[in-house]
């Protein structure tokens, strides 16, 4: 018997207040020593969910096995290596068990509370995907903090937030996503605009029936539900919150699939029928929010393309008249949708014309430099560069030329 098992199972060293736990792990020493006790510890401990002491219990079958002061004291940098490099790996192998231990309790924050520790979101990702909370359920809130405002899931998390809290909070938490993470703002944009659409339509089809009258076919779009009953916006009368729905169409630009941009140019074609009262004045150049916004949507769409380029660039030629504010803003917009409706050409002009000279942080479209790019220009941008005395985009064009040749 070593002198530690000894020392540990001197006579006199009794379990306190006889309790069976301390006199289990004394057995174990006894008859299988320091390993079987350590093996005792850690199961004894996470049979009974006591998995923060399991850690614990699990670093120090780690610190006895690499020949390590039982008890540390001062940081795992005083270690020697080869064992301070063990002890780290046996670290994290710790934290992600007693992780896993608290996964599969259901207890998602904590579990991530340790995962974090070893920046792995994963196991935690995956528990959040298949987490479906129950009435009242009292994890709810702090699973949202994890999966949305920590960015385990931000996608779940955000339908987390628009089934169980409503639209109001979805809308707020949707604004304090990171610019940067476009695809998370675009799938959640896509859920605001289906959730606010259903809704409309069962508020409108649920009027309509209340007056007495036919409703049309099941799948018809709010245009039809609305058509021919101007009696549904007398009176300054709506169906939903307005400024709910003001900021989902504004969303709604963001959305590259034609299905949730359909549904976003119907939900414009209710709110341009609202009273004047109702109405919701936009940024350039969607001023006219619900009418400008029907404008865009519907080019994307491939309908009147010709009619909404002409709509915003006399948008921007009033801006330049001093009829407006920030000429900027309406040239970014009219960029974006030369871009989106594959008028490159057209969205060289614009932008060289009214962004040159402007960095990339302070657009929301894309530069000039790389519109000629993505239309296998570098000429063009050469003499656009040359005109604005941008030595860096005329240098970068020489270059693309040269590569080209």
């Amino acid at each position: 018997m070593s002198e530690e098992s000894a020392a540990i199972a001197a006579p006199g060293h009794v379990s306190r207040d006889g309790d069976a736990r301390f006199e289990s792990i004394e057995n174990a020493l006894r008859t299988g020593g320091p390993a079987a006790a350590l093996d005792q510890l850690i199961e004894q401990l996470g049979s009974n969910g006591e998995y923060r002491a399991m850690l614990d219990a699990l670093l120090l079958k780690s610190r006895h096995e690499l020949g390590l002061p039982l008890i540390l004291a001062g940081p795992l940098s005083d270690l020697p290596e080869p064992q301070r490099s063990g002890y780290e790996e046996r670290y994290v192998e710790a934290i992600r068990l007693v992780g896993s231990k608290y996964l599969e309790t259901g207890d998602i924050p904590t579990a991530w509370a340790y995962y974090r520790a070893i920046a792995e979101a994963e196991p935690v990702a995956k528990a959040i995907l298949e987490y479906r909370p129950s009435e009242n359920d009292e994890r709810l809130g702090a699973i949202i903090e994890v999966a949305f405002n920590h960015g385990v899931s931000p996608r779940r998390g955000f339908d987390l937030i628009l089934e169980h809290y409503g639209t109001c909070p979805a809308i707020s938490a949707f604004e304090q996503l990171p610019p940067h993470d476009v695809a998370v703002r675009v799938a959640c944009a896509e859920r605001l605009i289906a959730h606010l659409h259903q809704e409309l339509m069962a508020n409108l089809r649920s009027e309509i029936t209340s007056r007495g009258q036919l409703l049309p076919a099941e799948g018809s779009s709010i245009a039809e539900l609305v058509r021919g009953r101007d009696w549904l916006f007398s009176e300054d009368s709506y169906h939903i919150d307005t400024s709910h729905l003001a900021a989902v169409v504004r969303f709604s630009l963001i959305v590259t699939d034609l299905a949730f941009i359909t549904l976003a140019a119907d939900l414009t074609e209710y709110g341009r029928r609202l009273a004047p009262r109702l109405q919701f004045d936009g940024p350039p150049p969607f001023q006219h929010m619900f009418e400008d916004h029907r404008v865009y949507l519907r080019a994307l769409l491939g309908q009147e393309v010709d009619n909404a380029i002409a709509h915003f660039q006399a948008k921007l030629d009033s801006s330049e008249d001093g009829l407006g504010s920030d000429p900027t803003l309406p040239a970014q917009s009219l960029v974006n949708l030369l871009v989106r409706l594959g008028r490159l050409d057209l969205a060289i002009d614009v932008a060289a014309e009214h962004l040159a000279g402007l960095p990339e942080s302070a657009l929301s479209c894309p530069t000039t430099a790389q519109l000629c790019q993505r239309a296998g220009e570098p000429e063009r941008l050469a003499k656009i560069a040359r005109d604005h005395g941008d030595l860096v985009d005329f240098t970068a064009a020489l270059l693309g030329t040269l590569a080209r040749a």
